[in-house]
């Protein structure tokens, strides 16, 4: 597990979440900077109780909970993972809905979300933002529930 593979395999989406807390690209490349001078600093010490993955998630929330703090507000946006170049005006429509609808949700579930959409296990995300595994699973639900709701509303 070299520090070289973790930085390719993490930094986008770890990029993407710091991006999502501020909306700031120059910010969110320091706040990811940051998180990377931290795991490597505390990457001897890892002792494996949850996946690395899960470890570097849990150290960039802190560290954008920290600057959230101390900028006393936090405008989240949720960035795409990869949109193609030929989507449909229509779908492009229907993704910043989807966006403007998570960004009102409350930060835990903003977080939650978030994790979920990088594709992360329930069990990680647990351990990230520190709800049990069965909330999580409830919460996801619950989430998924509100931005349908929303999402046909804006729909009408």
């Amino acid at each position: 597990m070299s520090f070289e593979h973790l930085y390719k395999t993490y930094w986008d989406k770890v990029f993407r979440l710091c991006l999502g807390y501020f909306d700031d690209y120059a910010l969110a490349q320091d706040l990811a900077q940051d998180v990377f001078v931290r795991v490597w600093q505390y990457l001897p010490s890892f002792k494996g109780e949850s996946s690395v993955g899960t470890w570097i998630f849990r150290i960039a929330t802190n560290i954008c909970l920290r600057q959230a703090e101390r900028q006393k507000s936090i405008s989240y946006t949720i960035v795409p993972s990869g949109e193609s170049s030929g989507e449909s005006e229509d779908n492009s429509l229907q993704v910043q809905a989807l966006y403007k609808a998570i960004a009102e949700l409350p930060e835990i579930d903003r977080l939650i979300i978030s994790l979920y959409l990088e594709e992360l296990k329930q069990s990680e995300i647990a351990q990230i933002t520190g709800v049990s595994e069965v909330n999580v699973r409830v919460r996801i639900h619950r989430i998924k529930s509100i931005l349908a709701k929303k999402l046909r509303k804006n729909e009408k």
